[in-house]
């Protein structure tokens, strides 16, 4: 080698063996295009002779001189090496039906130009470091690589460009450094685990006929693995482990690797009541909360003893239909045992403590795109869970449709490549190859800190609901399925011919678990004419939800000056420290607190009551409209100052995280952590109201109904931007109708309000309530143009007064209530609109304007109080600038029906029905809103157009 080469030469022997083929490939794109390689290689290939790549260490080679071999040769046996590591999954015994053929055409010898004896010329050191493989020859390597690579597990890692990452996966792939793990304790402990899987499926099989469960069958040797993942992550320091999956074997886990009681499972199958089967466990059962849910959507949380005695929390997170959108609750969850919150500034995250196992369906995974969210949320500072393990449960089958109908690629964990995420096919047929499976993959979590996939292949052994004949639709897959062993029966003739158990020792272990099945049914009822009642709701009602809110003004005032401090050296943008300054006069005698302030404000009170806050979405830092700035950026050098971390008497975390550009994953996350972290107030704020309508899963099938079906509490606050403005339909209307809809029980909280105090009110008392029993998700018709508005804008002594309002009054100025005569009722922004109209009000001693800031629950009490002040009242109006089948008006009609004085029904005013929230035309938004407000203040014999 030249001299001017010597500094390279440490690299290049870096890359012997396994990446020497990856080397010489990329050389050769740098010498198609030097901007395709990383730079450290540019750096290196500009200094560099073909020939250099040839020159290799004599110590490494053997005694064999590779310069007398002829670079072709050698060039050919490298390049197999490699390609055997990247295409060998082809060629693996990976299907347990053995309904794919194999493609080998990567890894014949013919296809490089090889012979059998050309690489028995070549030393093994030119393609693999394995010391097994020291004084070997290449061929024996290759064969060798062979063996590793398509057997009945596989890898597929040539999407990963760290080159670390690459190393160590080949190291660990090749090294085999399972070779001792598989003692006969472990292999008889495995096979008794297999058994109990299947006897437990049979049993509930044979004993409730046609009833669904959605078995493991077929996929039996999930449960071992799941297990071994979970010994690793205990072993590693984890004390949380988080389960999220869909119905597939779901029963088998909730009593394998869960420790439900089998007669608790039994008790849901006969509709008895199962509650009193377990005391010690509480409410745990059919019912978590009032309606229940189907059994096989139940989750669990139980704590179990592990390795030392260590106490180990393990959650199964409740599951709807929705198949893959739990995966980012249980993200949430983990997330949320990972974060010590009892510190001001940005939570410390012990990735190590917790870990997330993801098992997907293998028609769900590429098919439903809350995945690829999900995924991308792996690698961001504020969702980050320091690597998840995902588990493919694949029976190649979705319901009735085959994998060649389902996706457009290969494998269904093709998807995970595009995220650098290393993936593993192995045969559920094989436990002993899946086992090596988990143990790969705890391990490359613990060290990376990422994500790693195993695609569990298997098959289904009864159709998609143990209802269903599959014969119907998939005669050809169910032939070879009828006729296919079970995995414990596969794996218990191994350990015969092993002469590791005799089948006395085995039917003996077949006869302990049988038993222990029917010991169980027998605890559970019999009477089939006893009456299975759902619980009550909690009573609500009787819970007083009127909390003090307010903050001294000495504290307002300190806090205050303390958010408008910052380093002396750090440069805030200068247009924006003019704004912000402003502020120093908020609370003098004719000063205003603004929507943002007001905020802030909150949320540094919060932070000294002692309970931490999770602020995240879409630019919420700044703020969509540039209002909020929690987060201030030095104008020279681009770094960051929070003057909530550092406000005097802060004892717990304030974390604010700009989103991806998503809104399911994202919603499903900060739900998930809130769940599991319900001491902390997390906030998820949309960009603008209705983006949320992609995260409408969440809303409906977890945070709308998540108490009922499961008792699972939330204090989840959602700031949905709304208000219309004419910019047009996409950035005018949150929904509040759809939310209103999936109203009732008190299953959240859903308001519009109008004024900064309000809202400084209405987020301290969700902070008070998060660990009452009346906790419930906020839903907020956050403003927009309003945010600056002066008639939002609050005096400080309405901060440290008083409490949140359902309902204010418009008008307040001195007058006699019998002179109203009309009652105009509205929420949000177009109360505002109402009052820039009337200014004080006077001329209008006929009306009374009432605002609802609370719309649900619905302020019966309140508005009957009010109601009754104006006893002459002829005529109530629901005032929105909503479209007549959108907005609060169906919600509210009735309830305001049953309220109103002398049988006076209320009517409408507002846009007509439609199919589009809004106008597109700025200039016919004006005219249209002018004409609402104009009916709205006119007097009846005036007339005006009711509809717009």
């Amino acid at each position: 080698m030249t001299s001017r080469n010597q500094n390279n030469k440490h690299i290049l022997n870096d890359f012997l063996g396994p990446n020497l083929g990856y080397l010489i490939d990329q050389f050769e794109k740098y010498k198609q295009d030097p901007l395709s390689v990383e730079e450290e290689m540019r750096s290196m290939f500009a200094e560099m002779d073909e020939a250099d790549l040839y020159e290799l260490e004599p110590s490494i080679t053997g005694e064999l001189n590779i310069q007398t071999v002829e670079n072709e040769k050698m060039y050919a046996a490298i390049k197999l090496a490699d390609q055997i590591r990247t295409y060998g999954h082809l060629a693996a015994d990976i299907y347990p039906l053995g309904n794919h053929q194999p493609d080998k055409t990567h890894i014949d010898l013919e296809s490089y130009g090889l012979s059998e004896n050309d690489l028995q010329a070549l030393p093994a050191g030119i393609i693999s470091k394995n010391p097994m493989l020291v004084n070997k020859s290449a061929y024996e390597a290759v064969e060798y690589l062979k063996q590793v690579y398509t057997k009945k597990i596989t890898y597929e890692f040539d999407h990963i460009h760290d080159s670390k990452e690459r190393n160590w996966l080949v190291e660990r792939i090749e090294n085999n450094n399972n070779q001792f793990y598989f003692t006969k304790e472990k292999k008889l402990k495995l096979l008794n685990r297999l058994i109990e899987v299947e006897e437990f499926e049979k049993y509930l099989h044979k004993t409730f006929v046609g009833q669904k469960r959605f078995s493991i069958e077929g996929l039996d040797i999930m449960v071992p693995l799941i297990d071994e993942i979970i010994a690793k992550a205990v072993d590693g320091g984890a004390d949380t482990i988080n389960i999220g999956m869909a119905h597939r074997g779901r029963l088998n886990v909730l009593a394998h690797v869960l420790g439900k009681p089998y007669e608790m499972i039994f008790a849901e199958f006969q509709h008895a009541p199962n509650k009193e089967l377990v005391p010690s466990e509480g409410s745990i059962g059919i019912n978590f909360g009032w309606t229940g849910d189907v059994k096989y959507h139940l989750g669990l949380n139980r704590e179990l003893k592990g390795i030392n005695e260590k106490t180990v929390k393990i959650t199964l997170a409740n599951n709807p239909s929705h198949l893959e959108y739990v995966g980012a609750v249980v993200e949430g969850y983990t997330r949320a045992a990972q974060d010590q919150r009892n510190q001001a500034g940005y939570p410390s995250e012990a990735f190590e403590s917790a870990l997330a196992i993801l098992i997907h369906g293998d028609a769900a995974f590429p098919g439903e795109g809350i995945v690829a969210e999900t995924l991308n949320l792996s690698r961001l500072r504020g969702y980050r869970t320091g690597g998840t393990i995902h588990i493919i449960a694949n029976n190649m089958i979705g319901f009735t449709t085959e994998s060649y109908d389902s996706r457009s690629t290969r494998y269904s964990s093709d998807l995970a490549k595009g995220f650098e995420i290393p993936i593993i096919h192995v045969n559920a047929d094989d436990p002993e190859s899946c086992i090596q499976a988990a143990l790969i993959a705890a391990e490359y979590r613990t060290v990376f800190q990422k994500d790693i996939l195993i695609d569990l292949i298997g098959y289904r052994r009864f159709g998609h609901n143990e209802m269903d004949e599959p014969m119907a639709t998939n005669p050809k897959m169910y032939l070879l399925v009828h006729k296919h062993p079970t995995v414990k029966d596969l794996y218990k003739d191994k350990l015969l011919t092993e002469g590791i158990a005799n089948e006395q020792e085995i039917g003996e272990l077949e006869k302990v678990i049988f038993q222990k099945l029917q010991d169980a049914k027998q605890k559970v009822s019999v009477n089939k004419d006893e009456e299975f009642l759902l619980p009550d709701p909690p009573d609500f009602d009787r819970i007083t939800m009127k909390l003090e809110t307010g903050v001294s003004m000495d504290t307002l005032k300190r806090m205050n000056e303390e958010l408008l401090q910052w380093p002396e050296k750090f440069h805030v943008f200068n247009k924006l420290e003019k704004i912000l300054k402003r502020r120093t006069t908020a609370f003098d005698e004719n000063g205003k607190v603004d929507w943002a302030l007001a905020e802030t404000l909150a949320f540094a009170t919060i932070l000294a009551d002692g309970t931490p806050i999770r602020f995240t979405g879409q630019d919420t830092e700044r703020g969509t409209f540039a209002h909020r700035n929690l987060v201030l950026h030095d104008e020279q050098t681009g770094e960051t100052f929070l003057p909530l971390h550092n406000l005097s008497s802060v004892t717990a975390s304030f974390a604010i995280y700009n989103s991806p550009l998503t809104e399911a994953a994202v919603v499903g996350f900060e739900y998930g952590y809130n769940v599991f972290s319900p001491e902390t107030l997390v906030i998820w704020e949309a960009q603008f109201g209705d983006f949320a309508n992609a995260a409408q899963v969440m809303f409906d099938q977890f945070i709308a109904a998540g108490r009922a079906k499961w008792g699972q509490k939330s204090g989840l606050v959602m700031l949905l931007p709304h208000g219309y403005e004419g910019q047009g339909p996409e950035h005018s209307s949150a929904r509040p109708e759809r939310f209103l809809q999936n109203a009732a029980e008190k299953n959240w909280t859903v308001a519009n309000v109008t004024s900064a105090a309000q809202y400084f009110h209405l987020l301290r008392r969700q902070a008070a309530q998060l660990t009452r029993d009346e906790v419930k998700p906020l839903v907020l018709m956050s403003p927009k143009s309003l945010l600056r508005n002066p008639l939002v804008a609050s005096y400080g002594s309405e901060l440290s007064n008083g409490t949140f309002e359902p309902v204010l009054e418009q008008f307040s100025f001195s007058r006699n209530d019998t002179q109203v005569e009309r009652l105009v009722l509205c929420t949000g922004k177009i109360a505002i609109d109402i009052a820039e109209e009337v200014k004080g009000g006077e001329g209008f001693e006929w009306l009374q304007v009432m605002r609802l800031e609370e719309i649900y629950p619905f302020p019966t009490e309140k508005l009957k109080q009010l109601f009754a002040k104006y006893p002459n009242t002829k005529e109530v109006y629901w005032l929105q600038e909503e479209p007549k089948n959108m907005g609060a008006w169906t919600f509210v009609e009735p309830r305001i029906n049953e309220l109103t004085l002398n049988d006076i029904k209320v009517q409408y005013i507002g846009r007509r029905r439609r199919s589009s929230p809004s106008e597109g035309e700025p200039t016919v938004h004006k005219v249209i809103q002018s004409k609402i407000l104009s009916a709205a203040l006119s007097r009846s014999d005036e007339g005006g157009n009711r509809n717009g």
